[in-house]
């Protein structure tokens, strides 16, 4: 008899495990934001061409202006790396080339650039 009420209790457990219950409502959409810029890069976007420091500093210069402009940096952030690039001019200006280049990769590592 005790046993035949264990079962009974056990089943019982496991049929109100069984109950099926309305699924969770599903998660309200996130709230659209305005873009800030265009966020895509212009299809006519080309970077400068040229060779040593002046090319480096160029090129990425043109990269700042572009992630400013679509949205992708903020100004505090484009004018710190200007002012690292007025750095690498002044390098490049005085015929010191691989340094001039080396800041620049430096730079563009410290903010997280490729």
């Amino acid at each position: 008899m005790r046993k035949c009420a264990f079962i009974l209790v056990s089943a019982l457990g496991l049929a109100a495990c069984q109950t099926t219950s309305p699924p969770p409502p599903a998660a309200a959409p996130a709230p659209k934001q305005e873009p800030r810029g265009v966020s895509v890069t212009p299809t006519n976007f080309k970077l400068p061409e040229g060779s040593g420091c002046s090319g480096d500093i160029a090129r990425f210069r043109a990269i700042q202006a572009n992630d400013l402009e679509t949205g992708h940096t903020t100004k505090p952030v484009y004018d710190q790396i200007e002012a690292e690039m007025k750095k690498a001019d002044a390098l490049c200006a005085a015929g010191n080339s691989g340094a001039a280049s080396a800041h620049v990769r430096a730079t563009k590592s410290r903010f997280g650039y490729p």
